[in-house]
């Protein structure tokens, strides 16, 4: 099963457009059997975008125990949410003696949800001072912005800073409340960003709306202007099932989208508990 590739914005970078992400099983302590056999069974299937944060419980130590001669194989992130430039030098330390490796591919500014995080953020002393200070002494290559909260929030964020790449939640329950689809994918394509898509099955509850459906999640969102999706998975079957859907990726017209996003408007706020 070959995974098509897309290329990640202004990075230059080709990534498979499914990407391993640091939740499931990996955002736990005390599994890393488990852990280990996921991401290499992950890089084993041509996976080659892998995520984690430093607020992940112990996923950058799994990757750092698993990862050992095939680091070269991947494209490697992760994230800190300290705001201000001390915490976050910190932050990316402790991230690189974690995952064993000399650099990251990407270091991303973690989860902005409100004006005050920006103002302490980009003001003086403030996270972003690392962020342009570790990519300037080649510590990380690309530099991030996420967020799953307010998109007005991380849209002021990329007008602020010359952002490499933005990770943010795109599926059909988006375009009903506070549609990141609308207010960030159109600005960060014109900035030539790498989106990354995440919350594609709304934190497992898909499955639940929709039994035997995920494949239409999965397609909605790479059917938009996005690079990967990033997944977590519980297990190696749920990890195979989702390399199963990006092999057999075809997008899905205009029409079918809407479809989609009208049959679950009645409980798109629900399946939305996660922004404010």
């Amino acid at each position: 099963m070959d995974i098509p590739i897309r290329r990640l914005g202004r990075t230059g970078q080709d990534v498979t457009i499914l990407g391993l992400g640091g939740e499931g099983v990996l955002r736990t302590f005390g599994q890393e059997k488990e852990a280990y056999r996921l991401i290499n069974r992950a890089l084993d299937l041509g996976i080659t975008y892998c995520e984690s944060a430093r607020a992940y419980s112990g996923s950058e130590a799994y990757y750092g125990l698993a990862l050992k001669e095939r680091r070269g194989e991947i494209f490697l992130t992760s994230k800190s949410h300290a705001r201000d430039k001390k915490g976050a030098l910190a932050h990316l330390h402790e991230t690189l003696r974690n995952m064993k490796t000399g650099h990251l591919d990407l270091w991303q500014v973690h989860d902005v949800r409100t004006d005050d995080e920006v103002e302490e953020i980009f003001g003086k002393g403030g996270a972003i001072e690392a962020f342009a200070e570790a990519r300037k002494q080649g510590l990380v290559r690309f530099i991030g912005v996420t967020g799953h909260h307010d998109p007005l929030i991380i849209r002021r964020c990329i007008e602020m800073f010359d952002f490499d790449t933005v990770l943010m939640p795109v599926n059909p329950a988006e375009p009903h409340y506070r549609s990141f689809i609308e207010e960030v994918i159109p600005p960060a394509v014109e900035r030539d960003m790498g989106i990354v898509a995440m919350k594609v099955y709304f934190r497992g509850m898909a499955a639940q709306i929709a039994p035997g459906k995920l494949d239409l999640f999965y397609r909605y969102a790479l059917s938009h202007p996005v690079t990967t999706a990033v997944i977590g998975c519980d297990t190696i079957g749920q990890l195979e099932e989702n390399v199963r859907f990006a092999s057999a990726f075809s997008p899905l017209t205009g029409a079918e989208r809407a479809l989609l996003s009208e049959q679950i408007s009645p409980v798109a706020r629900q399946l939305m508990h996660y922004k404010p």
